[in-house]
């Protein structure tokens, strides 16, 4: 594989990964006991810390990609092993 492949597909778990973390660990004013600012949502974050979710979410995409890529090397699941509609003959 190559390293510019490695470095796409690394950045599309991080953001996957981002995704996925980026609801744990946040609390809403009323959970805080934080004033609100006039306008603003109800469910908005008081505790939002762009730092700690990076971080999570570089964990975790480090360690999707790198089951990712033992599976790459190992063949463990293929695109033959993915036949879901083998009825079809596709």
């Amino acid at each position: 594989m190559k390293w510019t492949s490695i470095i796409a597909i690394y950045a599309l778990f991080w953001v996957l990964a981002a995704f996925l973390v980026m609801p744990f660990g946040v609390r809403t004013h009323d959970e805080l006991g934080v004033d609100k600012v006039p306008g603003q949502a109800l469910s908005a974050p008081a505790n939002f810390n762009p730092r700690r979710l990076s971080i999570r979410a570089t964990v975790l995409a480090a360690v999707l990609f790198g089951l990712y890529y033992a599976n790459y090397v190992n063949h463990w699941i293929t695109v033959e092993d993915l036949d879901i509609a083998p009825w079809l003959g596709i």
